[in-house]
């Protein structure tokens, strides 16, 4: 048998696996941290309105400030549950953008342009609906 020989271009199994394992990796770290974030500022929220009684029956949504980064930033640092739920959110959402990231990276590095094109294009709408949402 023989044995086509490696170019430049052709990227190695090894590395292939390799960025596999990585960017599930950081799937996994992503939607756990993303969860235990939730889970406390959940917690929190339970905990501070544990005896108000709620009417179901309207949605008043989250308040504004929590749609504004810089807001938000400083509702996390006096420790407000809804903001901490809202990063939580937040990191559950860039968990793929991170992921679409780092595949363009890793395509970048196999010099394999077709696919960093997709990846940054996927990227690029993924951006566009993060920042466009009503």
């Amino acid at each position: 048998m023989t044995q086509t020989p490696k170019t430049a271009h052709t990227p190695s199994r090894a590395l292939d696996r390799r960025i596999e394992n990585m960017m599930g990796r950081l799937l996994q770290v992503g939607v756990l941290l993303a969860s235990a974030v939730v889970l406390i500022g959940g917690l929190l929220f339970l905990n501070a309105h544990a005896g108000a009684a709620k009417d179901y029956r309207t949605f008043t949504g989250e308040s504004a400030s929590l749609r504004h980064p810089s807001e938000l930033f400083r509702l996390l640092l006096t420790g407000d549950a809804t903001a901490i739920v809202q990063l939580g959110v937040f990191l559950l959402i860039a968990t793929p953008i991170a992921r679409v990231v780092f595949a363009a990276i890793g395509f970048a590095v196999e010099r394999d342009r077709l696919y960093v094109a997709i990846s940054l294009a996927v990227l690029a709408v993924l951006i566009f609906g993060v920042l466009h949402v009503a």
